[in-house]
């Protein structure tokens, strides 16, 4: 038998609603903002040449600058923080302490899947099969 889920009204309501507030925030604020119009580039102009450029906002190519510098920067970092969470996952801990997962190149696990009766003996020694 399943029951229905129910909203819990303690200390998680002011958070959520925090949370909700800030984002109504930013979507206003992201559906007024205006932005120029956008520029196109020329049938003749050395395409990847000229976004490099104006990534950083060079005023080397065949198109000008658009400034999206910070843009590449947000975006890296945001990329940085889920590589890094990410990894931050993939750890397992024991008694308390991060540890990778494949320390000792797998063998440990594998004498554990393999019930071998001698996996002590053999990590013991260093020793391969």
């Amino acid at each position: 038998m399943t029951t229905k889920p129910s909203l819990r009204t303690g200390s998680h309501l002011l958070p959520g609603l925090a949370a909700v507030a800030l984002f109504v925030v930013i979507a206003m604020a992201v559906l007024r903002a205006s932005f120029g119009d956008p520029q196109g580039f020329g049938p003749d102009a050395p395409i990847t040449a000229s976004i490099g450029y104006a990534m950083f906002n060079l005023d080397m190519g065949a198109v000008p600058g658009e400034g999206m510098i910070v843009a590449f920067i947000v975006i890296a970092v945001a990329l940085d923080a889920a590589l890094d969470g990410a990894i931050l996952l993939a750890k397992r801990e024991e008694d308390g302490s991060a540890v990778a997962l494949l320390a000792d190149g797998g063998r440990q696990v594998r004498d554990r899947l393999r019930g071998d009766a001698d996996a002590d003996t053999n990590a013991d020694d260093g020793g391969d099969r």
